[in-house]
């Protein structure tokens, strides 16, 4: 293992030059065998303008409910990582999933990996498990991804735009972000520019060979049911479905327990699975 494995980690992960902010909850990787019966190591992918402390509890009850180790970090530009380089390329997502992601894998020497995304760290996990064959990865869990873009998502993006600029969107962000204009000039300018509108990346759902949780709140003011059908339209491989009520953006924090429990029955059947060495109905 190549990084501190500890909730206050005093040695620093670099990635691409980038000093990136992490914590870790539960057991190390299992370093040692890829096939081992060892529980795997969960991945916390956060979303467009979040960071290791927003997940606040997550992590900790998750690593709690599953057995498994969590690893979540901030990708450069949010939480106390290094800023990004401004403007971000309206295929950033992609950027990060394929140049990024791996070397975050490596550093953390994990041979079986479940990657859990939000929001955008949702659509990397996708991109990055559908465009690379990384056998380590045996599990996604996808809470409120998005492949397209839809009206209502880019409207509400508006609307924090300007709650960013006239309200206490900023102050509030500052408490978790050391430099809140990259987090959310990064997030907001990619997403309204004229040109994102176009942006879809759901043919990685096609290449898909590993099992997926998807959950999606009913209330998300970000994206509806529509991009969890694309998944369910398109995927080949085991596809578990959560939609919660009285949840919007966030199932983890608005239905935190009913969320735990679905990961925790996803990720204890893959566990049986790869112990009974048979493939998944």
């Amino acid at each position: 293992m190549q990084i501190d494995w500890s909730q206050t980690p005093d040695a620093p992960l670099i990635v691409d030059g980038k000093r990136l902010e992490h914590a870790c909850h539960g057991p190390a990787p299992d370093t040692a065998d890829a096939e081992s019966d060892a529980a795997p190591t969960i991945v916390l992918l956060h979303e467009g303008l979040g960071c290791v402390s927003l997940w606040r509890d997550f992590p900790r009850d998750l690593a709690q409910a599953t057995g498994c180790g969590v690893f979540v970090y901030s990708r450069a530009g949010y939480g106390q990582s290094d800023p990004a380089d401004l403007p971000r390329p309206l295929d950033y997502m992609t950027r990060e999933a394929l140049e990024v992601l791996p070397h975050v894998l490596d550093a953390i020497g994990a041979r079986r990996v479940i990657l859990a995304g939000h929001s955008d760290g949702a659509t990397i996990a996708a991109i990055h498990a559908g465009s690379i064959e990384d056998f380590r990865v045996r599990g996604l869990i996808l809470m409120a991804p998005h492949f397209f873009t839809e009206a209502m998502g880019l409207q509400s993006i508006a609307e924090a735009r300007d709650a960013y600029a006239g309200g206490d969107l900023k102050e509030r962000m500052a408490r978790h972000h050391r430099d809140p204009d990259n987090a959310f000039r990064g997030w907001c300018d990619s997403w309204l520019d004229p040109g994102f509108k176009a942006w879809n990346v759901a043919e990685v759902i096609d290449y898909l060979r590993i099992p997926v949780l998807a959950v999606q709140g009913r209330q998300d003011q970000y994206g509806t049911g529509a991009q969890i059908d694309e998944v369910a339209g398109r995927i080949y491989s085991p596809l578990d479905v959560t939609m919660l009520d009285d949840c919007r953006h966030a199932p983890h924090l608005d239905q935190p327990e009913r969320t735990l429990a679905a990961i925790a029955e996803f990720t204890g059947r893959l566990r049986r699975i790869e112990a009974e060495k048979v493939a998944p109905a």
